[in-house]
């Protein structure tokens, strides 16, 4: 069931009908928390637009209307709700705490384009990281403003790749697309950067169905890695770090996710030191800008079980916002065409989509946790105590890296 977000003036304005975005999430299931989260981000960033009047277009300034889907996080679920969406009049699709879904409705939205060109919609993608979706099964109907699985590989490397306590790695994570993408790459990039690691574990597990992390922790624990990589996120990092706590591991985590959603208070004091993590940004990102859009988020949302912010979900609205003025239009393939051009920026953060495979490049960053109050750790995640001090830092040129995408536009 859909419910919608929109600010109060927008019902003062005639015939002026809002601009419909529809985001199609698992609000209820395994990750429920983070669909909420996501949420939160997005309508944070959808009341920045409309506090300036909303996206313009030629008959005068339209407000965003963000309206939730609920997919539980399964396929059929989410090609459902996709249907319901666009009955309801939403052109523009929001979603990513899936790439199997993603794939899936990236599938469903190219042959709906071409049997209804009438009502054409565009998905927006804020986190599902399945390098194929920008490479070979590259849509133009698809825009990706998370940074796909090598590129945040890549940038975890950059850091492992000078951390000689590492000595074996051990491999793990969810069994679908992303999760299998993340351990072959891992087992690919160790060979590149550091040949000389031993991989004493390469494992996958179902996908938000395991309760108890406590036999593979202990797995871990007796291949005698340094560290685990992992791609795994929400109730599976959290359950597996916690195990891996209870289990006495005293090695490293080398995470796509380990900054958020439950992760930092599970692991607690051992992970200060161990736990390393990868975004498009941390709020102990060493700018006042940064330091200014986080405290902003904040005071948007004081209560610290809500403290789950991503720079790239608010780009992500600031730049269809800005291809729909370019545009002119509502139209899929012209907001398409101009989103495909368009750079976004906010509080010293910029990012550039790239027209060749509709994949987002922007700056990456990588922490290590430790405890707030440290030097470099002013704020911490979630009340937990616990923030991340910035190590590495990308800039967009360095996080690049090519497409095998053969981009088929519409005629």
């Amino acid at each position: 069931m859909a419910s919608l977000c929109l600010p109060a003036f927008a019902h003062a304005q005639g015939d002026s009908a809002p601009i419909r975005l529809a985001m199609i999430e698992g609000l209820s299931g395994g990750n429920a928390n983070g669909g909420e989260a996501v949420f939160r981000n997005l309508v944070w960033a959808v009341e920045r637009v409309n506090a300036r009047g909303g996206a313009k277009l030629p008959g005068g300034a339209r407000p965003l209307a963000l309206e939730r889907y609920d997919s539980k996080g399964q396929i059929e679920e989410a090609l459902a709700m996709l249907r319901s969406a666009i009955d309801n009049g939403a052109r523009f699709i929001l979603q990513g705490n899936s790439s199997a879904v993603a794939a899936a409705l990236i599938e469903a939205i190219s042959k709906h384009n071409e049997r209804e060109p009438t009502r054409r919609v565009l998905l927006l993608n804020y986190a599902a990281v399945d390098p194929i979706l920008t490479n070979e099964r590259c849509s133009f109907w698809h825009f990706r403003f998370d940074a796909h699985a090598d590129m945040r590989m890549a940038a975890l490397m950059a850091v492992l790749k000078d951390d000689r306590a590492v000595k074996s790695a051990y491999l793990f994570g969810q069994d679908y697309s992303f999760g299998q993408t993340v351990l072959r790459e891992a087992r690919r990039q160790l060979g590149v950067q550091r040949p000389d690691i031993a991989i004493v574990g390469d494992e996958l597990h179902p996908m938000f169905r395991i309760k108890d992390f406590a036999p593979y922790a202990a797995k871990i624990k007796a291949s005698g890695a340094d560290a685990v990589i992992t791609g795994n996120f929400s109730n599976d990092l959290t359950l597996l770090v916690k195990a891996a706590r209870d289990a006495g591991f005293e090695g490293k985590f080398y995470t796509f996710y380990g900054n958020a959603l439950g992760a930092p208070a599970a692991i607690g004091d051992a992970g200060i030191g161990r736990v390393i993590a990868v975004a498009d940004w941390l709020p102990n990102l060493p700018t006042r800008e940064s330091e200014a859009f986080y405290q902003a988020f904040r005071k948007r949302y004081p209560d610290p079980a809500d403290d789950y912010v991503h720079m790239r979900m608010q780009l992500l609205v600031e730049a269809l916002a800005s291809a729909i003025g370019s545009a002119g239009s509502l139209e899929a393939a012209a907001v398409a065409t101009a989103l495909e051009h368009t750079s976004a920026s906010l509080y010293g953060q910029r990012g550039t989509m790239r027209g060749a495979d509709h994949q987002f490049q922007q700056p990456l960053v990588v922490g290590v946790m430790d405890r707030q109050g440290t030097p470099g750790v002013k704020f911490d995640v979630e009340g937990s105590g616990y923030g991340f001090r910035v190590i590495r830092q990308l800039t967009a040129a360095q996080a690049e890296m090519p497409t095998s995408c053969r981009m088929i536009r519409p005629a």
